[in-house]
């Protein structure tokens, strides 16, 4: 008979040591002193369905931060505005938009299935091309390319044409779309031309699984396939089991963690943090309880819609807007006097970040039911 070694129980994660882990790995728990570039790559990138979100959550992580400097990145072509994970856009640093794009492709192609009856009789590496040519002779709106598309194609959907040029190109936003302060119609052309050297092949899904726990672990494997929106990465994380330390969070569920990655005290403070619509803080894991309440799941949403959403105390606890020279923070239940107080200190600083401080009223308000 042969004696098995014992195995060894992974040491169980509640959710604050959760939560103050993430805060820490997204520059939540404490300001950082870091650029605003460096911030960019840390993170793996940052959701920009809009213009301002990008500003907002780099203002909420970085000291000394100002949209400035994020605006020069955006205007020297070291940072971009592309489609990436999960299909939506987010601002990477051309480093990144020439490598991730490439690891999520096939999540791109798996898009196009969803059109396909818009799409009959159209040969995609023929869009490709053409799509490629027009958006590289001068940058084009999604409505252009569409127009010159169904020339084409005439039977074909044109919503459905301009989803998958977007689909099989790395299309990227050319300012001034996406710079602080200024306007700009959504104009794109090729990652290719716009950063002036080709695409790269996709990283080792290896060394993104480092990248993504360092910037939002301790977590599983479908944890980092929701962020990605991809499947099948299990292999990659049996892959570096050797070198990851695993735990167990209160469901159960085995998470993976870099060996010297923080995990400080779960009673650590968390300051308040003022957070834009689609903060990756609120995306990217398949168990988001260590940061949204289990009573609270679905309140940063109305539809397609994310809300600007507050933490207090790590965790999400209400919504907030700015309309004009008012900026009203409307909690989901309720707040001590030390909180409220840091909470109107937390937002005059973000003012002060991005809106120079003016003559702004900072206001409780109570979530209605049309703000649900």
């Amino acid at each position: 008979m042969t004696n098995k070694a014992p195995q060894t129980v992974a040491p169980r994660l509640g959710t604050r040591a959760l939560n103050r882990a993430t805060l820490a790995r997204q520059l939540l728990l404490s300001r950082a002193e870091m650029s605003a570039r460096d911030a960019v790559e840390h993170l793996l990138g940052l959701q920009a369905q809009n213009v301002q979100p990008p500003y907002y959550a780099l203002a909420a992580r970085l000291d000394g931060f100002t949209p400035e400097q994020l605006s020069a990145l955006m205007a020297d072509r070291q940072v971009v505005r592309i489609v990436s994970m999960r299909s939506t856009i987010h601002t990477h640093t051309a480093e990144d938009c020439l490598t991730l794009r490439p690891l999520v492709q096939p999540a791109r192609e798996r898009e196009l299935n969803l059109f396909r009856k818009g799409l009959v009789g159209v040969d995609l590496d023929r869009l490709e091309t053409i799509a490629r040519e027009l958006v590289e002779v001068e940058p084009r709106t999604l409505k252009q390319l569409r127009e010159a598309l169904v020339v084409e194609w005439p039977d074909a959907d044109p919503f459905a044409l301009g989803l998958a040029a977007r689909c099989r190109l790395p299309l990227v936003q050319v300012t001034p779309r996406g710079l602080w302060g200024r306007s700009g119609q959504v104009a794109l052309t090729t990652a290719e031309h716009w950063l002036g050297r080709p695409t790269e092949e996709a990283p080792a899904p290896e060394a993104v699984v480092r990248r993504y726990l360092a910037a939002f672990g301790p977590a599983s494997v479908k944890d980092m396939q929701t962020w990605a929106g991809l499947t099948r990465l299990r292999e990659a994380f049996e892959r570096l089991r050797p070198e990851l330390v695993t735990f167990r969070d209160e469901s159960g569920v085995e998470l993976f963690d870099l060996p010297d990655a923080p995990r400080p005290d779960p009673e650590t403070p968390a300051p308040p943090r003022l957070l834009p619509e689609f903060d990756n803080l609120l995306l990217s894991h398949a168990d988001r309880s260590r940061v949204i309440p289990p009573d609270l799941k679905g309140r940063s949403w109305q539809g397609n819609q994310a809300y600007r959403t507050f933490l207090v105390d790590g965790f999400l606890a209400g919504v907030w807007k700015l309309d004009a020279d008012v900026l009203t923070l409307q909690p989901f239940g309720r707040l001590t006097g030390p909180q409220r107080t840091e909470l109107v200190e937390e937002a005059g600083r973000l003012l002060e970040t991005l809106h120079g401080g003016g003559s702004y009223d900072i206001r409780f308000g109570t979530v209605t039911a049309a703000d649900r």
